[in-house]
Order: structure tokens, then sequence, then C-alpha cells
């Protein structure tokens, strides 16, 4: 899996009552024999290239340069990282916005600290022969998703389209990986730009011997089709924030983040080899294509690499409150409170940065060419 969680979206009352008389563990008491602070930061998944900018700050010294000592928490299939914050299992979170909200509708106390994907990964990839270029030509054709709250782009696009998600295309169940795509079981199937997509670049044409090539597939790309959701960002605590430790904290912790986003832009070799070491199972070149196409969602930030752009946040929401799933759900039921987000912290952050010569905005960037191997080898 990438970015997505693979527990349920339906956090509901199991959420809730998951939160009920959950305390708080307050790390910023902690310190190391060296008077670091001791901070764990819980990703959504494995450690990958989609989080090589957090595996970059520690390997650089970053964190420990604004007095921090950070440990980062594998993901897996049964932790929701919004949830482990919001019981005071770790100090901040990295989670998809859509589905952070949903869990702080459910009683979930976290806040929005900075937004590090500027822009949607999500992708509804189909073979070139097939001529599905845009949500409209999906009708009638099997379209595959992963459900549990990372299909919603694909609802927003087919309904924006003019389709009825739950009669005009026939939903198949998909799973992590895109083998029912390649076996033709699915006509157009989801994926994320730096990690399935990228799979399906790393297998074997059988009718040519070769690897297969952009130019095989079609793509939809959400932020094309103006449904785009934002993605991988930074919570923490919102119950903690109003103490002025874990706010400051919260200020140094963010900014040695976005550092290390930076060093991954300028730096995409050695912040492979850091994700490498980190003890990726997925091989050189996949995490190489991987933090270039995470790049590529981050860079150039024109506002600040972490910023919170209200007009993404409004249309994550409207997004969220109004398109339905083909059991005629939506991610949330009201919009969320003032303390949803806050532009505070990643302000400071930043401004933090711009006073040592960071560049933080990467008006210059531009994205590298990745040969992928066999299996990402």
């Amino acid at each position: 899996m990438t970015v997505r969680l693979r527990a349920c979206l339906a956090v509901g009352a199991v959420l809730a009552a998951a939160l009920t008389g959950c305390g708080t563990t307050d790390s910023a008491s902690n310190t190391t024999a060296d008077g670091l602070t001791k901070v764990r930061l819980q990703l959504q998944w494995f450690k990958q290239g989609q989080f090589a900018g957090y595996l970059a700050a520690v390997d650089q010294g970053f964190y420990r340069e604004q007095g921090l000592a950070v440990e980062i928490l594998d993901g897996g299939t049964d932790i929701v990282p919004q949830t482990v914050l919001a019981q005071g299992q770790a100090d901040y979170a990295v989670a998809w916005v859509p589905k952070a909200l949903a869990s702080r509708e459910a009683g979930a106390g976290i806040t929005e600290v900075a937004q590090i994907y500027q822009r949607s990964g999500t992708k509804q990839v189909s073979f070139k022969a097939d001529n599905l270029t845009a949500p409209a030509a999906l009708r009638g054709k099997t379209v595959g998703n992963w459900g549990y709250g990372n299909e919603f782009e694909l609802f927003a696009g087919m309904t924006k389209a003019g389709l009825d998600p739950a009669k005009d295309v026939k939903l198949v169940q998909q799973q992590f990986d895109m083998n029912a795509f390649l076996s033709k079981d699915i006509a157009a199937a989801q994926a994320m730009s730096y990690n399935e997509y990228a799979q399906v670049l790393e297998t074997r044409n059988p009718a040519t011997g070769n690897l297969y090539s952009p130019s095989d597939f079609n793509t939809i790309d959400w932020n094309e089709q103006g449904v785009a959701m934002l993605q991988d960002a930074l919570w923490a605590n919102t119950e903690k924030l109003k103490d002025s430790k874990y706010q400051d904290q919260t200020v140094k912790f963010v900014a040695a983040s976005l550092k290390g986003w930076a060093f991954c832009r300028d730096n995409l070799e050695k912040c492979r080899d850091i994700t490498v070491k980190a003890g990726s199972t997925l091989g050189a070149s996949h995490q190489e294509w991987q933090i270039n196409e995470v790049n590529k969602l981050i860079w150039p930030s024109p506002n600040g690499v972490g910023a919170i752009d209200k007009a993404a946040w409004d249309r994550t929401v409207k997004i969220a409150r109004e398109t339905k799933n083909q059991d005629g759900a939506t991610v949330l039921k009201k919009d969320p409170d003032a303390n949803a987000y806050s532009t505070e912290y990643v302000t400071k952050a930043l401004e933090l940065l711009k006073s040592t010569g960071v560049d933080t905005m990467g008006a210059a960037y531009t994205p590298r060419q990745v040969v992928l191997r066999e299996g990402g080898k």
C-alpha cells in the first residue's frame, strides 16, 4: 500500500468507542541523554519513498538541529495513524485529509498543521487500446477501486461526468496491487502515480517481452478533472496544542520535516538510498521513482512547502460532504470546525527555514527521468 490505509473509512462508532477515555502521553517531557526531546511520528504505511522527507530529516540531522530525537513509526494494515495520534501513542501523524477528517468527525482530537502534498497522486489507469481517456468513457466498464475511503475522487469524477457510479459502471473491489488490471479483469484500475502505476511499468509486456511503458496506457488524473482531494498532511494533537511547549515543538518538528522534503527535492539519489537503508521492502529503482513522483506532488510550492491552501481544503471538504460512494455514503456528514486545521505552525516553520536560507518554494524545480527496472529492483 502507499498512502492508503486499509482500515475502513467507516470509523464512526468503532473509532468513537476506541477514543473514549483514551488519555494522552506527554512525550515532550521525555528527553534523551543528550537533552533532545523524544518525538514519535506515525506513518500511514511502512517506510518508503512516500515518506522520504521524514526519513531524510532523521538521517541528515535536521530534527536534531531543532532539538528533537524523532522516532518514525511504521504503519500497517491495522493501524490508523490519526487514531494513534488521538490516543497519545504518537506526537504527530501523516494522514490523508478526508480520512483524518472522518476520524475527527468521529471524535479524534487532531488538527492539521502542514499540507505536504499540494496535489493528488491518484489516477485511474487503463490500457491504451480501450481509449478510456476521460471519466465519461468509463460507462459500462469494469472500474476498480480500493474502497476504504480511497474511492471518492473516482466517484466525484464520474458524478461530475454525468455517470451514476452505482449503476453506470461495474465496480470491482480492487486489491492493493495491479494484478487484476494486468490480467484485464479490470478495465480501469486505481493507482497512485508513485506506487501502483510504477508497479505496472516494472512488469514485462507478454506481447513484446519488454517492460511496459507509459505509451501503453491512458491515465485519468483527478487534478485535471477538478476533483482532487488533499492527501498526505501532518497532523498534531488538538488538546496538546493548547500547551506552549507542544506548540513550540510543533513549529520545530514541521520546520525540520519540510527541510527534509527540500533535501529530497534536491538530492533524489541520496534520498533513495536513505529510504532503502531505512528498511523499505521495495527496490531502489522503485524508491527513486516514488520519490521523484512525490516531489511532483509537492513542488513547486508557490506559497511555501507545507502551506495549507484554503481553496484546496474547501474543495476537499465539499467532495467529502457531497460525493456518495456505491453504498450512498459520504466521507463527512458536516463541515469540520475551525480547529480542524491551523496555518500558525507551518507559517512559523517557513519563516524559520527562510531565515536559514532554505528554499521553501522550489520555483525552479524540474522532475527527473527515472528508469524503472523489472520488479522495481
